[in-house]
């Protein structure tokens, strides 16, 4: 009993459901903090700047207004009234005041030095405005970036005699909202991370469970019943694996007693099958003149039939093998032309019965081998026999042999096209499958293409089959050798082809698709 062994700890595959997890929830999830980080980047730094206008707000204040009006009504001048002023504010050493007269000259400033007339935008929209009032956010002369609150002073008459103007800067604000920033995207990325790692493991949980039982049951589609999978959750996914595991064990178990019964049921008939078959021979050979003609045709059919019984048997007991893994092979060193040759031999006169015509080129020199000559002329004549089973009189049957090279090894090709009723492309790829068969009103078990198949495989060799619908099919087989004519000796065979191996070669080149 095998188990899929575990796989190393890596990124689930982009596609699927990963790809689809990643769409839908990392997506949202990304988007979410998008939103959160704009959200918070903002908030952060409007909360700042509140707080600072809000200063500035109280040193322009409407009472400071008042402060300077009552002073100008009592008699004192502007730069008195911004002295007591500026001394009584509580922000001065956080903001910079400058009192303006109505030139758009700062007469004080907070700081104690001489400030040169420059331009201020809030004091002219504060002069625009109804409120008296203007904020100003951006860089001063000196490069430095400020914040600036200006309020339009006026006497008890309500004429305009300046201006008071409170700044703060924004440099030392804005690293502090940078760094709270940042450290907002740190929570945030921190966050996914974590997200993204804990949704990891979940979707490995997931995926790979489910990956792992698409292959166990794509093994137990194509015949290993052995494999079984790993239950490692104790959840639905593990309920999955139990049951996929329990249906192999049945199917297996179903699949030992048929083929044990196909083993079986296949010894059983081949003893009395063969008995009948030899009793008729002999029936026939011991015929004479006395006996009537109903008899004599009734033995032939006999033996006949129980000749085509025995083939069938043997075509279940290799399936048998074949499904046990029993298949064996008796190597020896072999010639594969000689063992093709004899067969077609063979072959060619019952084909010749049925109006088939058998063309065949086979090169003159031995193609050796480590082979099984006896499962060999099996795969040759199942693939004649069912070419003569597909084709109708008159029509050909070619059969070539050459030696070709496959990945710098020497091979041999042995293609047999017939000029039958072809395969349809919807049945081609399954023909070499057990009890496939893609023609049902012509005889046969189904099983001889897949020992076929099988036997050529157990070579080292491959299998091929080309096909075209109404038209004929091509079956080549490429089996491995030990020697392989010179350059010199494959030219000269060219050299020597007949007006027949040209047809043959046409015969073949017709069913490619």
């Amino acid at each position: 009993m095998k188990k899929i062994s575990k796989e190393k700890l890596h990124l689930p595959k982009i596609e699927g459901i990963t790809l689809r997890w990643l769409i839908n929830i990392i997506g949202v999830i990304v988007i979410f903090f998008i939103i959160v980080f704009v959200i918070s980047a903002f908030a952060i730094k409007n909360t700042y700047y509140s707080n600072v206008e809000s200063i500035l707000n109280s040193g322009a204040s409407s009472t400071a207004v008042s402060y300077f009006s009552a002073n100008l009504d009592a008699g004192n001048t502007l730069e008195q009234s911004a002295a007591e002023y500026i001394d009584s504010y509580s922000y001065k050493e956080k903001t910079t005041t400058w009192i303006i007269d109505n030139d758009g000259n700062v007469v004080v400033s907070s700081s104690g030095f001489a400030i040169e007339k420059q331009d201020m935008p809030d004091y002219r929209q504060a002069l625009a405005s109804d409120s008296n009032k203007a904020k100003f956010i951006g860089k001063i002369s000196n490069g430095e970036k400020v914040m600036a609150v200006c309020r339009i002073i006026k006497d008890s008459n309500g004429d305009n005699v300046g201006a008071i103007r409170v700044l703060s800067s924004l440099e030392q604000i804005d690293r502090q909202v940078t760094t709270l920033t940042f450290l907002v995207l740190a929570a945030l990325i921190i966050v996914f991370a974590l997200i993204i790692f804990s949704n990891l493991f979940f979707i490995r949980s997931i995926i790979f469970p489910v990956q792992e039982i698409t292959e166990t049951t794509k093994k137990i589609s194509q015949g290993d019943y052995s494999v079984r999978i790993e239950k490692k959750y104790d959840d639905e996914i593990g309920n999955l694996c139990d049951s996929i595991n329990t249906m192999a064990e049945e199917i297996s178990t179903t699949d030992k007693m048929k083929n044990d019964f196909i083993s079986t049921i296949s010894h059983e008939l081949r003893t009395p099958l063969t008995s009948i078959k030899g009793w008729g021979e002999t029936l026939m050979l011991g015929t004479d003149d006395s006996v009537d003609e109903l008899t004599r045709k009734g033995l032939q059919v006999i033996v006949k039939e129980a000749g085509r019984l025995e083939g069938f048997v043997e075509e279940l007991l290799d399936f048998s093998r074949l499904q046990s893994g029993r298949m064996n092979l008796r190597l020896a060193k072999t010639d594969l032309f000689a063992e093709l040759d004899e067969t077609v031999f063979t072959f060619r006169e019952r084909a010749m019965r049925e109006g088939i015509e058998v063309k065949y080129s086979i090169p003159e020199v031995p193609a050796i081998a480590n082979a099984d000559a006896n499962r060999l002329k099996q795969v040759f004549m199942n693939i004649l026999d069912n070419a003569l089973k597909y084709s109708r009189a008159p029509s050909k049957i070619f059969v070539k042999a050459e030696f070709t090279k496959l990945d710098n090894d020497n091979f041999v090709k042995i293609a047999i096209a017939d000029q039958g009723c072809g395969i349809s492309k919807e049945d081609l790829p399954h023909v070499k499958e057990k009890f496939y068969k893609a023609n049902v009103s012509v005889r046969g078990s189904g099983i001889g293409l897949a020992v076929t198949n099988e036997i050529v495989n157990l070579h080292h060799g491959k299998l091929e089959i080309d096909s075209k619908e109404g038209k004929g099919t091509l079956v080549t087989i490429y089996l491995p050798v030990e020697n392989s004519p010179s350059k010199n000796e494959l030219d000269g065979m060219k050299q020597n082809e007949t007006v027949q191996d040209a047809e043959i070669n046409e015969g073949v080149e017709i069913n490619k698709n």
